[in-house]
């Protein structure tokens, strides 16, 4: 191992050992949502508490909690009320969730449990809600992220014609290759395959980078990008518009009258086959959703179940907590470089699957 590589272990090992003795030491003053008092008025750590909040969404951008002070990038709020109008400012006059500002605040229960509510007399209730949260910071950022680096890619490609490539070109050829001839050209075929390579590189680097992203735990690094349902369920629901607009009249066929089937399978009063393969149009989609959905989020829980380890030992004694901070940091340091696999991996499984359900879509019939 190089000298730089045991360097980062030890620094990494150095910081995880002082954030299990300081919460040991301190845990008396700790405030946030993953503590709640005991009875002896001491504070707990609450894993569950400290898992959701760090794959969730919220109005403010998470740097780092030294000591009491709590540091992070707050983001614009903007709703519109129907009984107060339009709010914009900071989620910074939320004072982290615990003060309310102009009538809203964030509700700390419930079924709107971290998002923005209003009280209206008695009752609560949510706003409409467009405020540019850290999820949606991230999708900027990573869209920022993709333009820069293959706008930098085509550049470098019209100066060294006919040249081999060289730094940022070398290392994404490799990749556009890849996907063009073993994905778009293998599932395609060699009359389609060019008109939906152009989706299928963006939805594998959309999905790698914020893969990769996601494991880097400081900012710009850190969201749950992938991990989010509602970013997994667009990107299937593209898949679903793209392979039902470009599906022929021989997918339709397949649909409604599957050759080779029994006619009474195929007619009422008992029409299994077309009922089974119309759910199976929807079902596609879904299933791309909830794979890559699960698949990111057990990653992020199973790496911050480890992290609690060290707050949980570290409540046993200063010495646990050593223990247990070089117990979570060896099991981390390992998990994340799988997940690092695993980002390439559901990027890969996503846009080959895509791939595979236009190309059914638009084969001609034989």
């Amino acid at each position: 191992m190089t000298s730089f590589g045991k360097f980062v272990i030890t620094a990494t090992l150095l910081i995880f050992v002082s954030f299990a003795t300081g919460y040991a030491q301190h845990d008396d003053t700790h405030k946030s949502t993953e503590m709640h008092e005991t009875e002896n008025g001491r504070k707990k750590f609450e894993p569950g508490n400290f898992i959701m909040d760090h794959i969730g969404d919220s109005y403010e951008w998470h740097i780092a909690t030294v000591g009491e002070k709590h540091i992070s990038i707050p983001l614009p709020v903007i709703v519109y009320s129907e009984h107060t109008g339009v709010h914009v400012f900071m989620s910074s006059h939320f004072h982290h969730g615990h003060e309310s500002y102009e009538g809203l605040s964030i509700a700390k229960e419930g079924e709107n449990k971290g998002r923005i509510v209003e009280a209206v007399g008695n009752e609560t209730l949510r706003p409409y809600d467009i405020s540019i949260t850290k999820n949606t910071l991230s999708l900027f950022i990573s869209i920022a992220l993709i333009l820069w680096i293959f706008i930098s890619v085509a550049k470098a490609y019209s100066r060294r014609k006919g040249q081999a490539p060289k730094g940022l070109q070398s290392m994404m050829e490799p990749l556009i290759l890849f996907i063009r001839d073993d994905v778009a050209k293998e599932s395609l075929g060699e009359k389609k395959y060019k008109k939906f390579t152009p989706y299928l590189l963006s939805i594998f680097f959309f999905i790698l980078l914020n893969n990769m992203l996601g494991l880097v735990p400081i900012f710009p690094g850190g969201a749950n990008l992938t991990g989010n349902i509602a970013i997994t369920m667009i990107l299937a629901l593209f898949t679903f518009i793209i392979t039902t607009v470009n599906a022929n009249k021989n997918y339709w066929k397949h649909i409604i009258w599957a050759p080779g089937v029994p006619w009474w399978l195929k007619v009422p009063p008992l029409p299994i086959m077309p009922l089974v393969e119309i759910m199976g149009i929807f079902i596609k989609p879904f299933v791309l959703m909830v794979r890559l959905f699960a698949n990111m989020t057990a990653g992020h829980i199973v790496a911050l179940g480890f992290f609690s380890l060290i707050f949980i030992f570290g409540e046993i004694s200063v010495g646990a907590g050593y223990g247990g901070a070089v117990f979570s940091v060896a099991f981390t340091t390992f998990l994340f470089f799988l997940e690092i696999l695993v980002a390439f991996i559901q990027a890969y499984v996503f846009t080959l699957l895509t791939a595979l359900y236009v190309g059914m879509a638009t084969e001609e019939s034989h």
